[in-house]
């Protein structure tokens, strides 16, 4: 545990990227199997371990601190790991760490009730960057600014590997990966995962922004606003991915038995209209969509009310053949081909827009009004199936955002490396005249859109402008005016100003304009699409 904790202290205290993957790329190399591969796991998916939760640490903690030092100490510092990491008394004896592959052992084994002695009996063997990295690994939340991406890309670089073939193998294995470090550390062959229901990376856009391209080499079609997946068949097995690789199959049930065939598709996830605006029959609103996300069980009524289904893209392979080296015109051809072969019910094609022109093709992109529709895609015709974004073969153009004025009410310290600053803020809009008395109600939350040397400013702005406080949470003044940017707006129930945004960001903080002059709840209303 010595050696992934230096790595997590490490991580934790730098912001270059190449950095944390030279130093994720250094420890694989000379960490031994499987104690890598377990740490490759908890910095990239995250392990399991039923039995330790945050509760049951908070519980722990008290029991050999003082609660309210716990209180505060967890309060200003922001992070549970970390809290208890540096409150836990040292023991009498010179720590004893176990290695991570016996941690993991140990925590698997332990239950709701032993969790309580064997825990500490854990962390007493260990400095506190040890326990820090403990409790980092037994509850699965890292949160350390790595992202599963990055993980596999330092794996490939530590071992001189493709990113593309570490993805294309390692969704068919389970920790530790001893298949996957076997072939990329040892030489050995490559693990045998072309029959099994595994993840094929996707191939993404880059941003149109003022990039020009001639029309007549690309096909347009809408940009669908679900969440992309990859649908396999192999083996008599089916599996729903998401674009990260996540197995989504438990929460969307329906789809695991409707695809007669061997197949690998690409597709956007949505569900049927028309219950928040969306087309009777067609795909409704993302907000209609969250009624279905990180659900572990699907109640019957939400199968009938919010039935999902696949608006499919491209096909990577088909009945034993890989296909994504073909042209996309060829894979499209294969793709209108199959869509009759395939329930209407689960499934239909991403139409292709004519356009004459690119000032054409831009009045279709300004005209578009389905809840369902973010944007264009432009795919380049000869364009084979790549995965990662390549220059050249596809661009999204997304839809112009949308902007309201909105007055910064609550804010809370962030995870992490932010977990010292205040960078998570809630924000509202004016249900009424302000000077006639009207309140603020909150419409979104963002913790994204600022750069560091802002979120500074912000967090001096929070700390010098708290009027009240609610556990982590500080409220502030009614004095700083966000301009947000976001997607759309949706009527929502469990919202007090019966609204909900999708995808809120800041886009500009406005120091100079007045809270009296940020925008009202009918503004933000008028923007609910029909």
């Amino acid at each position: 545990m010595e050696a992934l904790a230096a790595l997590i202290d490490a991580l934790v205290y730098t912001r270059s990227r190449n950095e944390k993957l030279r130093l994720i790329a250094e420890y694989l190399r000379a960490t031994p199997d499987p104690d890598r591969g377990w740490a490759l796991a908890a910095l990239t998916d995250g392990l399991d371990f039923p039995a330790v939760k945050a509760s049951a640490i908070r519980t722990i903690l008290m029991e050999r601190v003082d609660p309210v030092l716990w209180t505060l100490s967890r309060d200003f510092v922001g992070d549970t790991a970390e809290t208890a990491s540096l409150l836990w008394p040292a023991p009498d004896n010179p720590p004893d760490p176990p290695t991570v592959s016996e941690t993991v052992e140990l925590l698997s084994a332990m239950t709701r009730r032993s969790v309580f002695f064997e825990l500490p009996a854990l962390m007493d063997r260990l400095d506190a960057s040890g326990r820090y990295a403990l409790l980092k690994l037994a509850t699965g939340a890292m949160r350390i600014g790595i992202s599963s991406r990055l993980a596999k890309v330092a794996f490939a670089q530590a071992f001189a590997v493709g990113i593309e073939d570490v993805e294309e193998h390692w969704h068919g294995l389970a920790p530790p990966y001893q298949p996957l470090f076997d072939w990329a550390a040892h030489g050995h062959d490559a693990p045998d995962t072309a029959n099994m229901p595994t993840f094929r990376p996707f191939m993404l856009a880059h941003p149109l922004e003022e990039t020009v391209v001639d029309l007549a080499a690309y096909a347009a079609e809408w940009k669908w606003d679900g969440i992309r997946v990859q649908l396999v068949r192999m083996g008599g097995e089916t599996r729903l991915y998401s674009r990260g690789g996540d197995d989504i199959s438990g929460t969307f049930p329906e789809l695991l038995d409707v695809l007669p065939m061997d197949a690998v598709l690409d597709g956007e996830l949505l569900v049927r209209g028309s219950h928040q605006g969306g087309e009777a029959g067609g795909a409704a609103s993302f907000n209609a969509l969250q009624q279905r996300l990180g659900r572990k069980n699907v109640a019957k009524r939400i199968l009938f009310e919010y039935p999902a289904f696949v608006r499919l893209y491209d096909v990577l392979i088909l009945e034993g053949k890989d296909v994504r080296a073909m042209p996309w015109s060829d894979r499209r051809a294969l793709l209108e081909a199959l869509v009759p072969r395939l329930p209407a019910s689960h499934f239909d094609l991403s139409a292709v827009i004519p356009a004459e022109n690119f000032e054409d093709l831009a009045r279709i992109r300004a005209g578009a009004r389905d809840d369902a529709i973010e944007g264009l895609m432009l795919k380049r015709r000869d364009s084979p199936y790549i995965p990662g974004r390549k220059t050249g073969l596809w661009y999204k153009w997304k839809r112009d955002p949308l902007l309201i004025d909105a007055v910064l009410m609550y804010a809370q310290r962030g995870s992490g490396k932010r977990s010292s600053f205040y960078s998570d803020y809630t924000f509202g809009c004016w249900d009424g005249d302000p000077d006639a008395g009207a309140e603020l109600l909150p419409v979104g939350k963002a913790y994204f859109g600022f750069t560091d040397e802002e979120l500074k400013k912000l967090d001096r702005y929070v700390r010098n402008h708290t009027v009240n406080r609610f556990g982590p949470v500080r409220e502030t003044d009614r004095s700083l005016v966000f301009e947000v940017a976001f997607d759309s707006v949706h009527e929502s129930k469990r919202h007090k100003s019966g609204l909900a945004m999708r995808f809120p960001r800041i886009h500009r903080i406005r120091w100079d304009k007045p809270p009296h002059e940020a925008d009202r709840i009918e503004a933000l209303r008028t923007l609910i699409r029909d």
